[in-house]
């Protein structure tokens, strides 16, 4: 059963999700709804031509930091010092460029100018980060999540320069800041890197024991 959202701050029990993990329709993407969501294993993800469709996948694709696997190529790419990488120093031009990269298999982009807003104003509250990978001065590559406690919420990432985006993820989960990463939707590259399913239940037992 898909749920229909109204102004009241309330989801229903991600447990009654679809099977493709659709839980809900419409709300709104304010900074408390979407703070609830994510501490709920809820995230909205749709087009500008749908209402607001809000998912909780049944299984969760995850990394967790001691299951990271580097190759030896990518090894190298690290210590060579080519890319320079911050934290939160331009989110809104990170997700900016995740919302115009193309992406082989999918036609536009589902980071729409509301979505864009939204999370820019989740960052200035303290909730959504970015890490950004440089080349010289400039922004090769990079990636935006939410935080959850102790688990990082990956939405998206962009890379104009081959290793860039890798490069802000690996970085991300050897910060030591995150006890999980949450993949959201299931890649081989990711998969390559350590990537695995977990139950919702699983994942709900992580995110609560980070919960601030």
């Amino acid at each position: 059963m898909i749920f229909r959202l109204t102004e009241q701050l309330l989801f229903p029990n991600p447990e009654l999700a679809e099977p493709d993990g659709l839980l809900a329709v419409e709300g709104d993407l304010s900074t408390e709804r979407l703070i609830l969501a994510y501490q709920n294993s809820i995230f909205p993800w749709y087009s500008d031509d749908t209402p607001i469709l809000w998912y909780s996948p049944h299984e969760r694709f995850v990394l967790f930091p001691d299951e990271l696997k580097v190759s030896s190529s990518m090894r190298r790419v690290l210590n060579s010092g080519k890319f320079r990488v911050t934290f939160d120093t331009c989110f809104a031009d990170v997700i900016a460029a995740c919302s115009i990269i193309d992406r082989p298999g999918q036609d536009g982009t589902w980071i729409t100018a509301e979505m864009k807003q939204a999370y820019i104003n989740l960052h200035h509250q303290g909730h959504a980060h970015s890490v950004e990978t440089w080349l010289g001065e400039e922004l090769v590559g990079g990636m935006y999540g939410v935080a959850v406690g102790k688990v990082f919420c990956g939405e998206s990432m962009f890379s104009t320069v081959s290793n860039a985006s890798k490069t802000a993820l690996i970085s991300l989960i050897k910060s030591g800041e995150y006890n999980l990463l949450d993949c959201q939707v299931h890649t081989d590259h990711l998969e390559s890197m350590g990537a695995r399913m977990i139950s919702r239940k699983e994942y709900m037992v992580i995110l609560n024991e980070g919960a601030d």
